[in-house]
């Protein structure tokens, strides 16, 4: 069969912070590819502001690299596992993968999780030590680890047979040797591997188009955009094609625009062949897994899986007291239509209306899914109120099941105990337990996804800021009766609204963690503090001390209260109870009870207190 020795199709795959992107930016650096003026940033393709500010990849992304007579066309793949579903429609596009492990950590639950989806499609991998020159750096040991993953995983005999290449994304070095001595400042080893061992693609142009998309974009000026390979035939500009889509139907169009990729551009081509990876233009509906095929012959290719969400939460507009103050954006009809923009190219994300004006369900793949999509909202002017996170159940032949995750961590020995038990109290059990060097213990849990729900706060600061943990969806399993988790403490509500003073906070701290610093307004229902009890508590949290001629006012100002705890938005979302919401702004969020009124909420309280 006759291939297309010019080009290369590879994906880069890791688990979270193993160094994939730093490593693209290694390979565009030291290939042919960029122009000698040209100054390249840290980690290029994550683009995305949140992308660069948490150091993880959350779209793929793709780029080309020339080196000597071949282009290397490389996608960046995500590493969390709630952006698995653009892992697995990754590896479709792809004939190999550098699967990349840090040196000193190794294999880790997004390793697995990843490697896994590149054997099932077949690929053929080229495993990359990373941060060689990392203090603790044992990349011997880590080759015999991901050996030991490949065979778990199933891998074949060529795939077991894989080549090793040691490197230092960082400082761009690599070499074939684990010696850190060896290491020399090029990329040319990776380089040399991927054209020896990655397979060309198949060169059938001559027989009918076929083109699957793998993944989607948008801009205003010529719509949605689907990116994917071109498994069979060419395509010109201006081609009439037909498009297969997901339920069968079929629908003819004219090719407006192609567009390649090389370097960090994405450039307008007049035509592609099979085996090239390109973006397509001129379809409105067009989808994920849907096939781009001859119009005289259409033939489609196997449908793509999309994983479906595993967690929800409602999204609304802000109704609190300062609605509409800090926000650009704050009406129903402009946060349905920003929601049904993300929908154009978030293909994990569902919304739905839920009956109520000005309310819709969003499910997505986790906590943190969905918490990027709404410190987006926020930063591009939105005002919404968000409700706790709740997993979604689903029927499976006939029971009722919920989903459930492999959670590893690695802790210090001396919180084991306390880690162990806690993730019991929240239906964890106990997969595996082992010693690792530096009094490091590695634990694997098998864990409701609502039981993770809130988790990761408290399991921070139970290991001090020292605990790593890593969980990834695992199966639907059947759901665990007559447990409800959920915060163990009450809150601090405030009973009326005004700034919050000194004097009053002085006086209520003693009854739990403080939320809020002097001198922030407040408004009635929101909530000030955590409770150091189960029961929630109303307090005058604006209260000034009275004026009499025997103290003045100023004497307070040498008081002292402790520092107030500041929630992040995930920590806050991970805060809420059932009755409570998340207000979300540009400048603020806050934590609110749902009922604001306090005499009506007490009320709610006291006769939901009797029902049960």
């Amino acid at each position: 069969m006759k291939t297309r020795d010019d080009i290369r199709n590879i994906a880069i795959i890791a688990h979270v912070d193993h160094g994939k992107t730093t490593l693209v930016n290694e390979l565009l650096k030291q290939s042919d590819t960029l122009d000698e003026h040209v100054q390249i940033e840290d980690r290029a393709l994550d683009s995305n502001a949140i992308e660069r500010e948490r150091g993880i990849t959350i779209l793929s992304k793709n780029t080309a690299v020339r080196y000597k007579d071949k282009q290397i066309n490389i996608l960046d793949t995500p590493g969390h596992a709630d952006f698995g579903g653009e892992v697995e429609r990754i590896m479709r596009m792809v004939d190999g993968v550098l699967l990349v492990v840090d040196a000193f950590e190794g294999t880790m639950p997004q390793t697995r999780f990843v490697l896994k989806k590149a054997l099932d499609q077949h690929l053929i991998p080229i495993v990359v030590i990373n941060k060689v020159d990392r203090p603790g750096a044992r990349p011997s040991e880590v080759v015999d680890e991901v050996l030991d993953l490949f065979i778990e995983l199933g891998a074949d005999e060529d795939q077991l047979d894989f080549p090793v290449v040691y490197a230092s994304a960082m400082n761009g070095t690599s070499s074939y040797d684990p010696d850190l001595a060896t290491q020399e400042h090029t990329m040319q080893p990776i380089f040399d591997t991927i054209v020896e061992k990655i397979p060309s693609p198949l060169d059938n142009e001559d027989e009918p188009l076929q083109f699957q998309v793998a993944m989607l974009d948008y801009n205003d000026f010529v719509g949605r955009v689907g990116i994917g390979r071109i498994f069979r035939g060419k395509i010109k500009v201006g081609d009439n094609v037909t498009l297969m889509k997901l339920d069968g139907s079929k629908k003819n169009f004219r090719v407006t625009k192609l567009f390649g990729y090389f370097g960090l551009k994405r450039l307008e081509i007049d035509e592609a062949k099979a085996g090239d990876l390109i973006a397509i233009s001129g379809m409105e509906d067009i989808n994920v897994g849907e096939t781009v095929a001859d119009a005289s012959n259409p033939e489609a290719l196997p449908v793509l899986r999309i994983d479906e969400p595993t967690l929800q939460m409602t999204f609304r507009t802000n109704d609190s007291p300062f609605a509409g103050r800090e926000g650009k954006f704050v009406t129903g009809r402009q946060l349905e239509d920003r929601l049904m923009r993300e929908l154009q190219t978030d293909v994990s994300l569902r919304v739905e209306n839920t009956g109520e004006p000005a309310a819709w369900t969003v499910s997505g793949r986790g906590e943190l899914h969905l918490s990027i999509l709404i410190e987006t909202l926020r930063r591009e002017g939105f005002e919404l109120q968000v409700s706790r996170p709740q997993v979604i159940y689903r029927e499976i032949e006939g029971v009722q099941s919920e989903p459930f995750e492999e959670v590893q961590i690695d802790t210090p020995d001396e919180y084991t105990g306390s880690v162990i038990d806690s993730l019991s109290q929240r239906k964890g059990e106990m997969q595996n337990m082992e010693s690792t060097e530096n009094g490091q213990t590695r634990l694997t849990f098998l864990a409701p996804s609502r039981g993770l729900i809130g988790y990761s706060t408290e399991f921070m600061s139970m290991t001090r800021g020292y605990g790593i943990m890593n969980h990834t969806f695992e199966k639907y399993g059947p759901v665990i009766k007559n447990w409800h988790p959920g915060r163990t403490k009450g809150t601090l509500v405030s009973m009326n609204s005004g700034k919050a003073t000194m004097y009053a906070m002085m006086g209520i701290e003693s009854r739990g963690t403080l939320l809020i610093e002097p001198g922030t307004e407040v408004y009635e229902g929101m909530i000030v503090g955590e409770n150091s009890r189960d029961n929630d508590i109303t307090v005058n949290i604006t209260k000034g001390k009275n004026l009499t001629n025997v103290r003045a006012s100023g004497s307070d100002e040498a008081s002292r209260i402790k520092t107030p705890t500041h929630l992040s938005l995930e920590e806050s979302l991970e805060f809420l109870n059932d009755d409570e919401y998340c207000e979300v702004t540009p400048e603020n969020v806050r934590l609110r009870k749902q009922i604001l009124n306090t005499s009506t909420r007490e009320k709610e309280a006291k006769k939901n207190r009797s029902n049960k």
